[in-house]
Parts: structure tokens; sequence; C-alpha cells
């Protein structure tokens, strides 16, 4: 700070209100940022791995553990991209897994619970966090995509079901209903019925997996981390294309204050200093 009347930001000596303002907009875009990752990975993850992730009696040994992290893992790696490669923040993964459980939980409570009548029991969805947190951790150590996408979506896709299995166990239990015996999960679905979906369209425990020594659970999460791989290659290269700026030639840029001669810095404290063609405007109006 220099005299009480500006302050040093971004390399820059900013008037203090002009500061104020950078910060508020920042706040803005973060929180706009925030709501636009939310409500588009919330979309992508119900249209892909919804059903299973919804319902607790969805959420079997087979399909819920391959299909939820294959499809998880596609916003955080085209995100990653962008924070790592331009911002050098690994906190991409677990930033998209945030805005996504705040889209479900919103979603679930808001729209299933208190307006369908659902109970939460019925319609939690799954954790995602510790699996986010090693994939940042990954990247961070490696500074490499393909690593990371050896080792950090590897692990991402293996830690789903353990940390899912805390929370999921009670749901498990056996309890016999009229004569049959039932989980927990199933009871509740059957107590609380789904309008316009039929039985024989719940897609779980189905395939070949216990000709392997009934370990479904395990097969399907080794298989999906393999699938895991390749989901988070081709999304850091979406995020790659994505991200990628394209420009064309400003020939507005004399009436903005800018020449060719100018470094960016030098241009940008001309602006602020009122001392650019630009500025001169401003600090005639």
């Amino acid at each position: 700070m220099q005299g009480g009347t500006s302050v040093r930001l971004y390399g820059l000596e900013w008037p203090k209100e002009s500061a104020r303002i950078s910060r508020v907009f920042d706040l803005l875009v973060a929180a706009i940022l925030f709501l636009a990752v939310s409500g588009a990975f919330h979309l992508h993850y119900m249209l892909t791995a919804g059903d299973w992730d919804m319902w607790i009696d969805w959420k079997d040994r087979q399909w819920w553990v391959t299909l939820t992290p294959i499809m998880a893992i596609t916003f955080p790696a085209a995100l990653q991209y962008v924070f790592w490669t331009k911002f050098r923040l690994p906190i991409a993964a677990t930033f998209a897994v945030v805005c996504l459980l705040f889209g479900q939980w919103i979603n679930r409570y808001f729209g299933f619970h208190l307006w369908s009548y659902f109970p939460m029991s019925e319609v939690i969805p799954a954790l995602l966090i510790p699996g986010a947190l090693v994939l940042d951790v990954a990247l961070l150590l490696t500074g490499n995509f393909l690593f990371t996408a050896m080792s950090g979506a590897f692990a991402f896709a293996l830690l789903f079901y353990p940390t899912n299995w805390f929370w999921l166990a009670p749901y498990r239990l056996p309890v016999e209903v009229m004569g049959q015996l039932v989980s927990v999960g199933d009871y509740i679905s059957y107590a609380f019925t789904r309008t316009a979906l039929p039985e024989y369209i719940r897609l779980i425990e189905r395939g070949t997996l216990r000709t392997f020594g009934g370990h479904s659970a395990i097969i399907a999460s080794f298989f999906s981390a393999f699938v895991s791989i390749l989901m988070y290659l081709a999304w850091w290269h979406i995020g790659m294309l994505l991200a990628r700026v394209v420009t064309t030639p400003n020939t507005l840029k004399n009436f903005m204050g800018l020449t060719d001669k100018d470094e960016p810095a030098e241009t940008a404290q001309k602006a602020i200093d009122g001392t650019s063609l630009q500025g001169r405007f401003v600090a005639a109006e």
C-alpha cells in the first residue's frame, strides 16, 4: 500500500475502490462457475449413471460399481486440464465432485423428498470426494496427465466401493417381509413405489461375474478402474479443446488505448492511471 490510497493487486497499483470492485467481480465469477459446473455435471451424471446412483435398491455390486466411477470422472478430468495448465491449481477434481454433490443434494432433498415424499434413505447419493482427493493429489505429485490417469484415475474407481460401503452396509441386511427374504434397501423401494418405472427395467445384479468365484464387486471395481483410465485421457483432451482460445484481430484497439508497442502490464497500468485514451474518457466522465 502506498499513501493509503492504493493497493497492489495482480502486480499493478490499483485505487482502493477499483481493487474492491475487482475482488467482488472475482467472487461473482467463482459463484457463477460453481453453479454452472454443478448444473452441467449433474445433468450429465443423471443422464448416464442416474438410476444406479439415484435409488437405494439400484446400488448393486455390479452395474453401480462399474458405471458410476466411469461417468463421474469425466468432468473432473476436463476441469483438471483447465485448473492445472492455466492456474496451477490441483483442486479441480474435488471442486467438480463438490459441485456434483451440491446439485444432487438440492435435487434429492427438494425434488424427491419434499416434493415427491420419497424418504432420503431411498435417494441418497454416492460418496465421491475421497476418490476426487486422490485424483488431485496424483496430479499434484506427478504433474503429468498420463501418470495421473494411470494412478489417480485407477485409484478413483477402486476407492469408490470401499468408501461407500460403510453407509451402504445397513441397507444390505436381510429382512423377512410377508414370508419373502429381501434386503432393507429393496423393502424401502417396495414400500415407496416409483410410478412409471416397471420392475423389469431395473438392471441390477445381472451378468456372469459370479463365475469368477462370487466376488463380483471386486471384478467390477477393477474393470471400472481400467475404463476410467481411458475415460480420463479422453476427457482431459476434451477439456484441452474446450479451453482453447481463438482470437481475431482487434481493429478497435487504438480506441481502447492499446498500441503494438505497449507491454500488457504497462497498458493495464495506463488504463488504471487514466493516461491511456480509454482512461482519459473515464476520467473526463
